[in-house]
C-alpha cells in the first residue's frame, strides 16, 4: 500500500549525470542539456538490456519510457550514484517499485499529463466501433464501396447504450465525461466507489462486483493500471459474461485482457467488436486480430500529442530540478518502503 512518508532527499554537489533512454522532443531535449549532463538518444533506437544495465552503472538519474523494463535484477546491478528513475509516463508497472525502494531510489513519474489525449482516443473508438467505422474505411480503400445502401454496415447507435468503464481514476472520469455527451449510460467499477457529488457530475453509476457490470455493458473500456492484481482481469470466464454483441476498448495495458479469450470471442461473434491501443507484447500484434474485421488496432497513441509529450517532458525535468535540490519532487511515486 502507498505511504505518504517522505524520503529523505539530499541535494547533490555536481550537475547530475542523467540518460534519456528514448527520444523526446527537441525543446525538452534542449532544455536537459542546459540543466543537467544528459546523454540523449537522438536515433530512438530502445535501449537494449545491456545499455540499460550500463547506463545505471554512470548516471545519476536514468529517464526511461514504458518501453524500458527497469526490473529487479537491472536495479540491483545500478550504481550506488542512481538515486533517481524519472520515468516519461503517468505508467510505473515496467518498474519495480519495491526494489528500487529497498536501494534508495526515488522514482517519478508523470501523472495527469494524458489524461484528456488517451480518453480521446478512447472516446474515438467507443464510437468507431459500434459504428464499424474501421470496416467501412478498409471497404472505400479497397476500392469495393458500391455507394449509399439501406442496409449496408449497419452498427449500433450510441444514445442509450451502457458505458461499462473498469478503473475511474483521471482517464476514466475523463471518459465519462466525453460519453455522457453522446447519451451514454455510464456504469463504473472501481476499488473504491467515488463520492456521490462526484457520481452526478457524471452521471455514473457505481457497480460493486465487476462480473455484474461485464454483464450489463453495450461496451466495455478498460482505464485500470496493470499490476500482478489486473493481469488477465478479462479472462477467458469474465469475457463469457459479456453480452452478446458487446464491444472491447482497451487503451490502458495489454496484459489486462486474456487475447487468446478476446480472439476467440471476436471469432464467434459474442463480441462485435474491439477498439485496442495495447497489446500484450507490444510492438508484436497478433496477426489474427489484423483479420477480424471490426477490430481497431492503434500503435499505442492514446498519449501521441505534441502537447502533451512536451509537458511530460517539462514535468521530468521538474522532478529532476527538485530532487537535485535536495527537494522530495512533486511527482514522486510512493511505496510501502519508499
Amino acid at each position: 500500500m502507498p505511504s505518504d512518508a517522505p524520503t529523505p532527499v539530499k541535494p547533490i554537489n555536481h550537475t547530475p549525470r542523467v540518460v534519456v533512454t528514448r527520444h523526446l522532443l527537441p525543446a525538452v531535449e534542449a532544455r536537459m542539456s542546459e540543466l543537467f549532463e544528459a546523454t540523449l538518444n537522438p536515433n530512438d533506437t530502445p535501449y537494449s538490456r545491456e545499455q540499460l544495465a550500463q547506463a545505471m552503472q554512470v548516471c545519476d538519474v536514468l529517464v526511461p519510457t514504458v518501453t524500458d523494463r527497469i526490473d529487479a535484477e537491472l536495479i540491483a546491478g545500478a550504481g550506488a550514484q542512481l538515486k533517481l528513475i524519472a520515468s516519461f509516463g503517468a505508467g510505473t508497472d515496467h518498474i519495480d517499485l519495491e526494489a528500487a525502494a529497498k536501494r534508495k531510489i526515488l522514482v517519478t513519474n508523470t501523472p495527469g499529463v494524458f489524461t484528456d489525449d488517451t480518453a480521446d482516443i478512447a472516446m474515438e473508438m467507443i464510437i468507431g466501433i459500434p459504428r464499424r467505422v474501421r470496416e467501412g474505411v478498409a471497404l472505400v480503400r479497397r476500392g469495393e464501396w458500391s455507394g449509399w445502401a439501406p442496409s449496408a454496415l449497419l452498427g449500433r447507435k450510441l444514445g442509450g447504450k451502457v458505458l461499462g468503464i473498469v478503473g475511474m481514476g483521471r482517464i476514466g472520469q475523463a471518459v465519462a465525461h466525453r460519453a455522457r455527451a453522446f447519451g451514454l449510460e455510464i456504469a463504473y467499477h472501481n476499488r473504491k466507489r467515488l463520492p456521490e457529488a462526484v457520481e452526478r457530475i457524471f452521471g455514473a453509476r457505481f457497480v460493486p462486483e465487476l462480473d455484474d457490470l461485464l454483464a450489463e455493458a453495450d461496451i466495455l473500456s478498460l482505464h485500470c493500471p496493470a499490476s500482478k492484481d489486473t493481469q488477465h482481469l478479462l479472462d477467458a470466464r469474465r469475457i463469457g459474461l459479456m453480452k452478446e454483441g458487446a464491444c472491447l476498448i482497451n487503451t490502458a495495458r495489454g496484459d489486462l485482457v486474456d487475447q487468446e479469450a478476446m480472439i476467440a470471442a471476436l471469432k464467434s461473434g459474442q463480441l462485435a467488436g474491439a477498439g485496442l491501443d495495447v497489446y500484450p507484447n507490444e510492438p508484436k500484434v497478433d496477426p489474427r486480430l489484423l483479420e477480424i474485421p471490426n477490430v481497431m488496432t492503434l500503435p499505442h497513441i492514446g498519449s501521441a500529442t505534441r502537447e502533451g509529450r512536451e509537458d511530460s517532458g517539462h514535468k521530468v525535468i521538474a522532478n529532476i530540478r527538485m530532487w537535485a535540490d535536495g527537494h522530495r519532487p512533486p511527482d514522486q511515486v510512493l511505496t510501502a518502503l519508499g
